[in-house]
């Protein structure tokens, strides 16, 4: 199967002139005189926000001046369809641009910032060419079930679904370790004793969540990706809460020597105050002697979910742009990386969109959508990394649950208390 063709909408180069009165009213806040930023919004995407640099109308905008983006919009081949659709009620898209200055944000309810003017950009979508977007294909993937219900996982390409991973959810303290192909059925003791130490310094007593693990199987029954919760999702004193103080972890694994290496780290915590969300933090782990290396770090909403996003924003290369591979699935050889590192940024030489994941919020069925770009992807061990990944940021919305509500029965076993 081939990958999703979608497009990336960037948005760069914005300044703004503006004459510099002589003496400017003291009742307006001016350009010179306070930072300027701008509101982008794209039709039903999210608003995005960029800080934007102010110039003199007499001054020239200088040739050698640094320029970052400013807004980024991924486009599916569906959203195009959806914009570029014509209608008698509905007018050629465009990217609307409103400029502004002072302080962002909101105080009081009342948004900051005064507005300096808006421009509309009508958009030409009619095909991927466009000087405006670039290609940015990516393999889509759709977990055909809730991750702690041990669900298949397929690639879905418009109305093709294929399968082509399983997932197994399990109880590390159970015993329940035959999960893989002979090679790694048994994890080596030193693996054992590496994963239970790196948790061991935070478990204490009292309410906590632990020892969840879910394992990614190829069509052949290999186990091809795995994470463990290797730090205890614990309430936090006087509250029934995961603080951010004391967050709860997961190891992203990849098989390698005969042996689970570890490839990321993702903490998360339940946020406090009006937001109520799900805070979280991933970090690639380049190698057990070296720093980990964040490569995202937001939050999302625990009532409604939302997506977990790593973008690296810009590229590389001498002209901004990226040379894609070869746009097909996966290769189908476990373990054909030889590195357990191979294939994300900083190792890999380009930058950009990495992968999402949509997940539900507490109480839903949550069947995770994961996209990945092909640039990302080198072999089937990639592919199932990111859906192990996809994995843990939905079970951590349950694993951040307040310790006053119920967990389903598939999320519990002796070991922890079922509440009421």
């Amino acid at each position: 199967m081939d990958p999703c063709p979608f497009v990336r909408l960037t948005v760069g180069n914005l300044a703004l002139k503006i004459p510099v009165a002589s003496k400017p009213a003291r009742s307006v806040v001016h350009p010179s005189l306070s930072p300027c930023f701008c509101k982008i919004k794209l039709k039903n995407f999210p608003l995005q926000t960029a800080v934007v640099p102010y110039f003199p109308r007499e001054n020239q905008f200088p040739d050698n001046q640094q320029q970052t983006l400013a807004a980024t919009f991924h486009l599916s081949k569906a959203d195009i369809d959806k914009l570029a659709q014509k209608s008698i009620f509905s007018a050629k898209p465009c990217l609307k641009i409103a400029a502004y200055t002072g302080r962002r944000g909101s105080t009081c309810g009342v948004n900051s910032g005064c507005l300096l003017g808006k421009v509309s950009v009508p958009l030409d979508l009619a095909g991927t060419e466009s000087k405006a977007s670039e290609s940015d294909p990516r393999f889509v993937f759709q977990f055909d079930g809730e991750p702690e219900c041990s669900p298949q996982v397929f690639q879905i390409r418009g109305n093709i679904r294929q399968p082509v991973f399983t997932c197994k959810f399990s109880f590390r303290n159970t015993g329940d370790r035959n999960q893989g192909s002979s090679s790694l059925r048994s994890e080596p003791s030193s693996s054992r004793r590496w994963l239970s130490s790196f948790g061991s310094e935070r478990e204490r007593l009292g309410k906590e969540r632990k020892g969840w693990s879910i394992t990614v199987h190829d069509l052949s029954g290999s186990p091809v990706a795995a994470a463990s919760m290797v730090t205890p999702f614990v309430a936090s004193p006087g509250s029934g809460r995961v603080s951010r103080s004391n967050p709860g972890s997961w190891l992203i694994l990849r098989p390698g020597g005969g042996t689970w290496k570890p490839w990321g780290r993702l903490e998360a915590w339940r946020e406090r105050g009006s937001s109520d969300g799900l805070g979280y933090r991933f970090e690639l782990i380049p190698d057990m002697s070296a720093a980990a290396i964040v490569l995202a770090e937001s939050t999302l909403s625990s009532s409604k979910g939302g997506k977990f996003v790593i973008d690296l924003g810009g590229r590389s290369g001498s002209n901004g742009r990226v040379t894609p591979r070869s746009a097909t699935s996966p290769d189908c050889s476990p373990r054909s990386s030889g590195d357990f590192r191979y294939g994300l940024w900083p190792f890999a030489m380009h930058q950009g969109f990495v992968m999402s994941a949509g997940v539900e919020g507490e109480g839903k069925c949550s069947k995770p959508r994961v996209e990945v770009s092909v640039q990302h992807v080198n072999c089937t061990e990639d592919a199932a990394a990111y859906v192990a990944l996809a994995a843990t940021v939905d079970l951590s919305i349950d694993a951040c649950r307040l310790f006053s509500q119920r967990l389903r029965k598939e999320l519990c076993n002796h070991h922890q208390e079922l509440l009421g």
